[in-house]
């Protein structure tokens, strides 16, 4: 059987995927540039970020035939894509955006088989948060949490209390849409 690599640095996709009992034979990140291309909505951000991640693994690989999984999330309020936190700053920056709203997290899967086929699909889930205080907002930010998320929040953790209504997928706010993800395999033929 052809051998799975996960395309993906982020620890989550991978325990997530276990979660399902797919273990990735390789864990290979790929190195891309994630800036946002001028007007770019953000359903074609994360559906070129998570093709691109796949390519660039599939052109570094000299292995046997493998089945190359990549993945990108994209937290969205309206058309504006809000960024991966890169500091506290940001994560107080995200949090007073989102803080009251409905916003959109989108998950793009891209799968390459062992015969070069490309296959894309994309989660969209629908989170409404509280109305945060400036003291959750602090105690946040202090937490670190939020820091190299998208959009500036981890709900698999204390962001989770901020969640009011979430309408889709749970763990594709996480990072990795499992029945799609699971679904996407079979569809390629790999044994789930």
């Amino acid at each position: 059987m052809a051998q799975l690599i996960l395309a993906s640095e982020s620890p989550r996709r991978a325990a997530l995927l276990t979660q399902t009992g797919i273990t990735p034979d390789h864990i290979l990140p790929a190195d891309i540039d994630e800036d946002v291309l001028k007007a770019e909505q953000p359903r074609l951000h994360a559906l070129r970020l998570a093709t691109e991640k796949a390519r660039r693994v599939q052109s570094g690989w000299n292995g046997p035939a493998a089945f190359i999984l990549a993945a990108d999330t994209v937290v969205a309020c309206g058309r504006r894509i809000l960024p991966k936190a890169a500091d506290d700053a940001e994560v107080r920056k995200c949090l007073a955006l989102l803080s009251g709203r409905r916003h959109q997290v989108m998950t793009a899967v891209a799968l390459i088989s062992p015969d070069g086929k490309l296959r894309t699909r994309l989660a969209m889930t629908r989170v409404s948060m509280l109305r945060l205080t400036g003291q959750q907002v602090a105690k946040y930010v202090e937490s670190r949490e939020g820091v190299g998320k998208a959009g500036g929040y981890a709900i698999q953790g204390r962001a989770e209390i901020f969640v009011k209504e979430i309408s889709g997928s749970y763990s594709n706010v996480v990072g990795l849409p499992l029945a799609l993800t699971v679904a996407l395999l079979a569809g390629a033929g790999y044994g789930v």
